[in-house]
């Protein structure tokens, strides 16, 4: 009889215990049993120990390997979970211990990004609640996002109305005003109808459960109370209606049960508050309100984060947080209500700058008025003497079916959410808004009507790839590919490294249409996945979209960010007068997607030709094959509105004719989605009430197909009788941009505040000029600009004295001149387009803003 291997002995030092340790040490454990290896906490000669390092940050670890043996060194208990958490991942790629500790040998776990959150929403009492009172549901989604190396879990509370801004209120409204659904309040006779006792006691003790195993697993607990309307007024019809509350009693009540929560939840690291109107609380006076809830929470005496969605934040609910042992953090939209590149706008919308507050429009002054450029990004939140740390949230409107998988994107979120020393990032996670606004039915989570593919309560871990990037990239934005190769094997089998290899390019797809065809900031008015038709044409209907510019339609768009990239039909106008500034053009983009697809083509045609797939690659490859589509139609779409736009202005037959056909060939790419998903997903995708919320690909298809008729008329009109075929010209060519952006420049490490900056580049033979662009790191701001002058076989310019005396950070970037071979930016973007395109510097006075006072 063959004998089993003797035990392994691991030993932890007291100096690191601790839960995190005692739980990732069984993640260990469970991983050597797959080989059958018995790990052990006592005895001689351990083959791995676990001790402190005073050199290290609280999350960061070392290992050093000698004789065989592993030495982890960490900051905290929660740097050695990490690191022990690591060594199970290696385990699982190599097979045995010897060659997981060769190679781990020398390894660091750094932190890049201290807040790495991953947010959860409840949404719907009809197709939440079966997860949300789930134990075992929690116990394997918070393994998987510990061991992921995300640094928090926010649970999301009532984000899923907007107060003020829904058109018919609300509905579905369980735990949306959480207090009543949770418990009584002592003096307070306030209620939600039809919730019992023993159903308030069931919905508190699963927050508890939470916070308790998130912080167990080294997780930080935060919890959203992302609505304080307890009635949402219109016409709407609360299936559990809220009594005993007044508007003169709303705040008092508030304070005493936010009060009441904190002691419950021994746990809670802190609070995330939706503080302008569409929280339930008008802007004009909203710092009473909010004043007496961080009044309660200071006199808790606890350390508390309190963060403040950033959205129409003004200096007085900056000065009402400003309280002993509260945290202030202001949480800003990283991309509008989207995921985007990595990188933070260079500017915003146009119409998202400040406006006049018109009379009669209190509820809403500051948000959509006065401070509207806090809607969509940072705002002017990020001066270097702020007040509250900043931290960016990635919200849930790009991606919310399908899967996503980007390594290189998900880097550069890892160096980028740091930008001008921002604490972090909080990622909504797939499926987050499933059902929200009422649109949710019993059983109706479910994505799929294949019973194979069906996944009930586990529907996250379809995403666990996807999970795994974000948390071990922001935590390590050089983090090497066998911390994921592992789990795609153990996924997918020999087929792992062609869907790595295809998701990753196709990943980018829809994050690079949400920055350039911004059609919609809110995630509930624009879904490209399941993209309702915007026209390219003035004789079909625009639809539902309203958050852009007018008329509605391809050519109109503004992109997120207008400083980089081209209006269609701004382009066409300056193609026309032979204009070209340097931003980047529809057929760029379409030949950066095209890249996209191609790339992903050859692993797609292998995954199509694995025999038996598993579930799990099948949703996966479903997915990509919708993915490939998407890009082949939104190529077709910017090549197709590029030269209708030149047809506008010019009168070129020839690029309209071009038009119609890329706009054919964009059409039929959509419609190859329609049978790939037929038996596949339900045919109702519900993620809110409005059009564009909820549907399916094949729903879609009509509107696509009058755009191209409409196209196609106007050619059949221009063609018509007394044409004259010979005498078509070619289309207008789009012109490329120069290969090289031709400079170099070693940006300045700080600058000095109140003193001439000097910016000096390096140019090669071919330019013919450089033109400065800088601004403050503030959104509020416009750009200001200067031509560089020649200096020393390069270029050279000054940003005075009055500019920098600011307690802002500068952002800068150069316009190149080639003369006849067209004109760039610099630095511009890399081919994986996972950087920023432009420097940034702080002063010499920056220390790195109010991080330290992190409870």
């Amino acid at each position: 009889m063959e004998s089993r291997p003797a035990p392994i002995v691991l030993e932890v030092d007291a100096s690191v215990a601790g839960p995190p340790v005692d739980w990732s040490r069984q993640i260990v454990a469970e991983q050597l049993n797959r080989f059958g290896v018995e790990l052990i906490t006592a005895g001689a000669d351990p083959a791995v120990t676990v001790t402190a390092a005073d050199d290290l940050g609280p999350e960061d670890f070392r290992y050093d390997a000698a004789a065989g043996r592993l030495a982890v060194r960490a900051g905290s208990p929660v740097g050695a979970s990490y690191a022990l958490i690591g060594l199970a991942d290696q385990l699982a790629l190599d097979g045995s211990l010897d060659a997981a500790i060769g190679h781990l040998d020398g390894r660091r776990g750094v932190a890049a990004v201290p807040t790495r959150g991953i947010m959860r929403s409840f949404s719907s009492v009809d197709e939440d609640l079966p997860w949300f009172r789930d134990q075992q549901f929690w116990t394997d989604y918070l393994d998987w996002i510990a061991g992921c190396r995300f640094s928090r879990f926010h649970l999301a509370l009532g984000m899923q109305y907007n107060y003020g801004a829904d058109r018919h209120g609300a509905t579905d409204n369980y735990l949306c005003f959480a207090y009543p659904f949770l418990f009584d309040v002592d003096g307070w006779d306030v209620r939600a109808d039809g919730v019992s006792a023993d159903e308030q006691r069931a919905n508190l003790d699963m927050i508890k459960f939470v916070a308790a195993e998130a912080v167990r697993r080294g997780l930080k607990f935060q919890l959203g109370l992302w609505n304080h309307a307890y009635d949402y007024g219109r016409d709407s019809e609360h299936r559990f209606p809220i009594t005993g509350l007044t508007p003169e009693t709303h705040a008092d009540y508030c304070a005493d049960a936010i009060t009441r929560l904190v002691a419950e939840v021994p746990e809670l690291s802190g609070f995330t508050f939706r503080v302008h109107y569409e929280g339930g609380i008008h802007d004009q006076g909203h710092e009473a309100f909010w004043g007496k809830v961080f009044d309660a929470l200071a006199a808790t005496g606890r350390e508390l984060e309190v963060d403040m969605h950033a959205k129409g934040v003004d200096q007085a609910l900056l000065d009402a947080v400003d309280q002993p042992t509260l945290q202030p953090v202001l949480s800003a939209k990283y991309w509008a209500e989207h995921q985007g590149l990595p990188y933070h706008q260079t500017t915003i919308r146009r119409r998202e700058e400040a406006k006049p507050v018109p009379p009669g429009k209190e509820m809403t002054a500051i948000t959509e008025f006065s401070r509207r450029f806090t809607r969509y990004g940072y705002g002017d939140f990020l001066n270097e003497d702020r007040q509250a740390d900043l931290i960016f949230r990635v919200w849930p409107g790009t991606q919310k079916v399908l899967l996503w998988g980007d390594p290189a994107l998900a880097a550069g979120y890892g160096r980028l959410s740091t930008f001008a020393g921002a604490r972090g990032v909080d990622v909504c996670e797939p499926l987050f808004f499933k059902g929200r606004k009422g649109s949710g039915r019993p059983g109706g989570r479910e994505l799929y009507v294949d019973p194979e593919l069906k996944l009930g309560l586990q529907d996250w871990t379809k995403y666990r790839y996807t999970y795994l990037l974000w948390g071990r990239l922001l935590y390590n934005p050089d983090a090497p590919a066998d911390e994921w190769t592992g789990h795609l094997r153990e996924t997918y089998g020999d087929a792992g490294d062609a869907v790595a290899a295809a998701l990753a390019p196709l990943s980018r797809i829809l994050p690079l249409l949400t920055v350039v065809h911004g059609v919609g900031g809110s995630n509930n008015g624009y879904w490209p996945e399941v993209y309702t038709n915007l026209p390219i044409t003035d004789g079909v209907h625009p639809g539902h979209y309203r958050d852009t510019d007018d008329p509605p339609r391809w050519g109109t768009v503004s992109p997120f960010d207008p400083t980089q990239f081209y209006v269609i039909d701004q382009y066409a106008d300056d193609l026309a007068a032979g204009r070209l500034d340097g931003r980047h053009t529809p057929a760029e983009v379409a030949t950066w997607i095209e890249g996209m697809t191609e790339a992903a083509a050859g692993p797609l045609e292998s995954l199509r030709s694995v025999a038996d797939p598993s579930p799990q690659l099948r949703r996966a490859l479903v997915d990509l094959e919708i993915q490939h589509r998407l890009g082949r139609y939104f190529a077709g779409k910017f090549r197709s509105a590029a030269d209708y736009a030149v047809w506008r202005r010019t009168g070129n037959l020839g690029s309209l004719r071009r038009a119609v056909d890329q706009h054919r060939a964009a059409l039929r790419a959509y419609a190859e989605i329609v049978p790939i998903v037929d038996g596949i997903y339900t045919i109702d995708l519900r993620f809110g009430p409005e059009r564009n919320e909820h549907g399916h690909w094949a729903d879609r298809l009509p509107a696509l197909e009058q755009d191209v008729i409409s196209m196609e008329a106007e050619l059949a009109d221009a063609t018509g009788p007394g044409h004259i075929t010979a005498d078509e010209p070619a289309p207008i060519e789009h012109p490329l941009r120069p290969a090289r952006t031709g400079l170099r420049h070693e940006p300045p490490k700080t600058y000095a505040r109140g003193e001439d900056l000097v910016i000096a580049v390096q140019a090669d033979p071919g330019v013919a000029g450089v033109r400065l662009n800088y601004r403050h790191v503030n959104q509020a701001e416009s750009f200001q600009s200067v031509d560089l002058e020649p200096s020393n076989g390069g270029y050279q310019g000054t940003i005075p004295a009055a500019y920098t005396a600011s307690t802002y950070p500068l952002m800068y970037f150069f316009t190149v001149d080639h003369a006849e071979q067209g004109v760039t930016v610099h630095p511009g973007f890399e081919p994986d387009l996972a950087n920023q395109p432009y420097h940034l510097l702080t002063s010499d006075q920056f220390t790195g803003g109010p991080q330290s006072r992190t409870p």
